[in-house]
């Protein structure tokens, strides 16, 4: 079903497109491995005790999506035959048109974290490449892409840059409330790697199991796991929440089972 293409490179991004049938399709992009510190310093304007300690972690090359999974991208795996669960076809809130934009590019949301993994096996299956959900080491440092401010835009944001609910974080201004997701990629403008939207719009899901802080964390970049945790692990902030909550390293979680309108995903595959 789906067919793959290679480019060697696009503005100095290097990336593939899966080819998922019907004109869908999903770009992946080159992270190069490399090794950056993790966590906030403890003098970032409001940050959490849980993104700390600061550590440094060592991560080997990786493709990721360059936009989170778009409500036309779940509709074409949640069609398929299912491999553990099923899946709804169209479960996302937000479901109008976006200033003349098809509703089927906004991401989707209202999804598990059970939801997405079904996903990733089922595109991991039509694709002959072993897809998943980012590690939370892998997803922050896409994020970062090699700075080391609060936002990949430096040390404030702006609603001209992102979707969140337009309350001012530090010497920024005060923007409006959207109240709602964007269709990926609406803010012309991406990280070093090429990634968009990863400040805001939904939070997303990532391998991990919670856990309250970083003392013992793996150096590896490898997805961190708990037999005492019951939760998994979200990054990057929404589209009702406030600024702080959309910092390269912020934090949250939720239940696996849980679906609402502000958690979404993106995908990560080792090699082409």
């Amino acid at each position: 079903m789906a067919k793959l293409i290679i480019h060697k490179k696009e503005a100095k991004t290097k990336y593939y497109t899966e080819d998922l049938g019907d004109n869908i399709k999903l770009e992946m992009i080159a992270i190069p491995g490399g090794t950056f510190i993790m966590g906030s310093p403890t003098e970032e304007l409001k940050r959490f005790d849980d993104e700390g300690p600061q550590h440094q972690v060592t991560v080997p090359s990786f493709y990721i999506g360059r936009y989170t999974i778009t409500q036309a991208q779940w509709k074409a795996m949640a069609e398929l035959e299912p491999i553990e669960k099923e899946l709804e076809l169209d479960p996302s809130n937000f479901k109008e048109y976006y200033e003349g934009i098809d509703r089927w590019q906004r991401p989707v949301e209202q999804v598990s974290w059970d939801d997405a993994k079904e996903f990733c096996v089922r595109l991991s299956r039509e694709t002959d490449r072993e897809y998943r959900l980012p590690t939370e080491a892998e997803w922050e440092y896409a994020c970062r892409s090699g700075t080391t401010t609060p936002f990949h835009f430096g040390e404030t944001i702006s609603t001209e840059l992102a979707n969140y609910n337009g309350s001012a974080y530090g010497e920024g201004v005060e923007g409006g409330s959207r109240g709602q997701t964007t269709p990926v990629g609406y803010f012309k403008v991406a990280n070093n790697f090429g990634l968009s939207d990863m400040h805001g719009n939904v939070r997303e899901w990532c391998e991990d199991d919670w856990h309250d802080d970083y003392e013992n964390a793996p150096t590896d970049g490898k997805a961190w796991f708990s037999e005492e945790s019951r939760n998994k692990l979200t990054r990057g902030g929404s589209w009702d929440y406030n600024p702080l909550y959309c910092r390269s390293a912020i934090r949250s979680d939720s239940f696996r089972d849980v679906r609402i309108g502000n958690i979404g995903f993106r995908v990560v595959c080792i090699a082409p």
